[in-house]
């Protein structure tokens, strides 16, 4: 029975490095948040068995969590660069025709030809419809429509755009040559009362599950939500450091366990060479 527990000791050393090798390999990921192996530990007896005269089964993996820790800001040229302060998710849609709703912390945005603001895999951000004050009149998934930059003047066709802001409540303005504004709406956000359930599908993005429950969309500083930094971006919530000590660990236990092998198969040996 000392190999399988072993066996299981070493399967879960194997299964953590593997975890903390993917958490360093992507430290310098945009938006990565880091996640951390939990395991438990196996016991079994018959009901007519003291417990007292039993041993543990070795240990199996419980999961994989993710870490939603805030992670560190790097100033950026670029306005459409966006960080979030606090909780929440960028709302991001797909390319038709799925058009798959998946939400993201990876805020580098880029305009296309066509005026759309994509983030890193074509996804294209989501805005929240306001009133003439800026207030949101929608905060349903349904309303929110895509961020679309506009080249002119919509009163105006010979004023070309000069600029675009984004406040700090998600407020996208963009001004044009004339000295006109136009509000474009306010950038859409999204929590979860599960963030943990989410579904990692890679450039941090994430697709809500039963787990995760349904997601609150609303806009930035308001509820949960945290605020948005335009000009930056959220790098990786990974210390290096902290990643480099857990792997020695994890190394050590890989070791110990193998040892503990070489030990049991040591003493079947000796046992079966008995005469």
């Amino acid at each position: 029975m000392s190999f399988y527990t072993s066996l299981s000791g070493l399967k879960g050393a194997q299964t953590e490095m593997s975890v903390i090798s993917n958490n360093i390999a992507n430290a310098g990921s945009i938006g990565f948040k880091r996640s951390a192996a939990q395991f438990g530990d196996i016991f079994a007896s018959s009901p007519n068995q003291s417990t007292r005269t039993v041993a543990g089964q070795g240990t199996r993996l419980n999961g994989i969590t993710q870490q939603f820790t805030q992670g560190s800001y790097e100033t950026s040229e670029k306005t459409l660069d966006m960080a979030i302060v606090g909780e929440g998710f960028f709302v991001v849609k797909g390319a038709p025709p799925s058009n798959a709703v998946t939400y993201s912390r990876n805020g580098a945005f880029t305009p296309l030809e066509d005026g759309r603001v994509v983030d890193t895999i074509g996804s294209t951000l989501q805005l929240l419809p306001v009133d003439a004050d800026g207030n949101v009149t929608d905060r349903t998934l349904g309303a929110a429509y895509d961020l679309v930059i506009p080249k002119a003047s919509p009163d105006n066709p010979d004023a070309a755009l000069v600029n675009v802001s984004v406040g700090t409540d998600g407020l996208v303005t963009a001004t044009f040559a004339d000295g006109s504004e136009q509000t474009l709406g306010k950038v859409a956000m999204a929590s979860f009362p599960a963030t943990e359930g989410l579904r990692p599908i890679g450039d941090a993005h994430w697709q809500s599950t039963g787990e995760s429950g349904q997601p609150v969309i609303d806009s930035p500083g308001s509820g949960s939500m945290g605020a948005v930094r335009s000009g930056a971006i959220e790098r990786s919530n990974v210390d290096i450091t902290e990643e480099l000590v857990m792997l020695i660990a994890a190394q050590r236990n890989f070791q110990a366990n193998a040892k503990a092998i070489e030990g049991a198969s040591t003493l079947t040996q000796t046992v079966i060479n008995m005469n």
